[in-house]
């Protein structure tokens, strides 16, 4: 009848009261071991998916999460002394980001041509050149970051220009017009035409990934990834690459982060690259990345915490 309730038996009122509480705590479990990450893609899009805790990227982000809490929660060292130590580390990466494109100075002679304008014997003009230019975009990506000024297409291409200065002056800063192949690679970039368009694809990407709440590691682990699969310039590809992957971490309050070019360091780089690019397998470089950013925050804060 109308209006009149139905009156629920006892044993019916602990069965409603015991299926509430076991979905409140279905709840609070699964907002404690589950997160959304943009790892999983469809037709190549990232999307966002529950990924379980327990899968090695997902702790991983979540200790540079504590490493990154702990590094902002150290004492601030005189300036003079914070200066030298990211100047060292610095000098450093440009050695080791140069090492992977096959530049033959040392990390001492580097040091000597970036801090002391010396001319290093047998060396090449070019390599002399790779090393000023590095040390120069590090500066610019550092200001960039600081001034938090917004990644676009004309942030890339300065960076490039930066890059190839004196060494390429025609193809500095500008999209190749010309068909590419990377050596030793299976994956064949886009034909030029396709570039600008991709390119303008790629930020907006960028932007959505930001725009959606993405670890901001796995943002910078993409803009390298992506930038390379498009290899928009006829050379500098790769230092460009790791130059803004730097600079998405510096602006969120990351370290600079080196990957390192020794053989072993490079072959597993590589191989994480062409995983990406030929299999649609983002996980594994996303990792790599990850996983050199804890170092260099292990790095910094052993050194500080001194």
């Amino acid at each position: 009848m109308e209006g009149k309730q139905k009156i629920r038996k006892p044993q019916q009122v602990v069965e409603v009261f015991l299926m509430d509480v076991f979905f409140r705590f279905f709840l609070h479990v699964k907002k404690i071991f589950f997160v959304p990450l943009k790892i999983k893609e469809i037709n190549g899009k990232i999307s966002t998916k529950y990924t379980d805790m327990n899968t090695p990227l997902t702790h991983l982000l979540h200790e540079l999460d504590l490493l990154k809490a702990k590094l902002q929660a150290i004492r601030p060292l005189p300036m003079e002394a914070l200066n030298k130590i990211k100047a060292a580390l610095e000098m450093e990466y440009t050695y080791e980001s140069n090492r992977i494109e096959g530049n033959t100075l040392t990390l001492q002679e580097t040091a000597l041509v970036v801090s002391e304008g010396v001319t290093i014997s047998g060396k090449s003009m070019r390599e002399h050149l790779e090393a000023i230019n590095h040390a120069q975009a590090i500066d610019f990506i550092k200001d960039i970051a600081t001034a938090d000024i917004e990644i676009t297409e004309r942030t890339i291409k300065e960076i490039h220009a930066i890059i190839l200065h004196s060494i390429n002056r025609e193809q500095a800063g500008k999209y190749r017009n010309v068909p590419v192949m990377i050596v030793g690679s299976k994956y064949v970039p886009p034909q030029p035409y396709l570039v600008a368009p991709q390119m303008e694809q790629f930020i907006r990407e960028y932007q959505s990934m930001k725009a959606n709440g993405t670890h901001s590691v796995l943002i910078a682990a993409f803009l390298h990834d992506e930038l390379v699969k498009i290899h928009p310039f006829i050379d500098g590809n790769g230092r460009t690459s790791r130059l803004l992957m730097n600079l998405y971490l510096l602006s969120n309050g990351y370290t600079i982060t080196t990957l390192k070019g020794d053989n072993e360091a490079k072959q597993a780089y590589y191989k994480a690259l062409e995983q990406s690019h030929t299999n649609n397998n983002r996980e594994p470089f996303y990792f790599l990345v990850a996983d050199a950013v804890k170092k260099s925050l292990e790095t910094y804060i052993n050194i500080i915490g001194q």
